[in-house]
């Protein structure tokens, strides 16, 4: 091991340490890290390689940069996110948001949330079983938990299907999206996720207010009812620093 540590940049090295000291508790959540000059005396290195060291932190989700303050020791719980339990239908069916599986009663908001009427592209409309151009009602919103926004929605549904409903209104109601689909007789019966990951657009990475070198989750999921029938197709754009992502299953 010794060996390995040796052979690691220096950079990596003082950034494990400092992770090291974050786990032992020598500094806390909120706690100000050493700055880059008390890195450089410490380890005998160049600013440089000091700042690459708190970029490591930074850029797992550790510690966060205030402009003008420092590096602070990330205060923000992850979002444990339950992908199994939050998806069933005792979860939305009885009023409940699916949301309500991962956050307990940390402070959610919803926000930046626009519906509307637009043709579907040709992705789409090939998931959803419509021809390229049909009509869909999509749905588009942030998530911001604790003050900190850590995810980007947009959600497909037919228009024919939904038009009426409260789906195509910025509050849903209890049980959101779901619920509603259930109502119309398009209860979601079966739910298909792809996870994947890469780093952010620009406009993503401001409205997610990410530090610099954070890549994201990207997740799309797609709902289908009794009959096969593809009922919608939810896109998603997660902070993948502030997310661990939980599948919970019988063998």
């Amino acid at each position: 091991m010794a060996a390995q540590e040796s052979s690691s940049p220096k950079y990596r090295r003082i950034a494990d340490a400092l992770k090291r000291a974050i786990a032992a508790g020598e500094y806390r959540p909120g706690d100000r890290l050493p700055g880059e000059n008390e890195l450089m005396d410490r380890h005998g290195v160049a600013r440089m390689t000091a700042r690459q060291a708190l970029g490591v932190l930074t850029s797992e989700g550790l510690a966060e940069a205030r402009k003008g303050a420092g590096v602070f020791v990330r205060d923000f719980q992850p979002v444990r996110r339950r992908g199994v339990p939050r998806l069933s239908r005792e979860q939305w069916g009885d009023g409940r948001s699916v949301w309500a599986a991962d956050v307990a009663d940390r402070d959610l908001v919803v926000d930046g949330v626009t519906v509307g009427e637009e043709p579907a592209a040709d992705a789409v409309a090939s998931r959803l079983d419509l021809a390229p151009g049909d009509a869909v009602t999509v749905r588009r919103r942030r998530f911001v938990l604790d003050g900190k926004p850590v995810l980007l929605s947009t959600s497909y549904l037919p228009a024919d299907l939904v038009a009426g409903s409260a789906i195509t209104q910025p509050d849903t109601g209890a049980g959101g999206v779901y619920a509603r689909l259930a109502e119309l007789g398009a209860a979601p019966a079966r739910f298909r996720e792809e996870v994947r990951s890469r780093m952010p657009a620009p406009e993503e990475a401001d409205r997610l207010r990410l530090p610099a070198g954070t890549p994201v989750l990207l997740i799309s999921r797609t709902a289908m009812a009794d009959d096969g029938r593809t009922v919608e197709v939810n896109e998603m754009i997660l902070d993948a620093s502030a997310y661990v992502l939980e599948y919970d299953f019988d063998a």
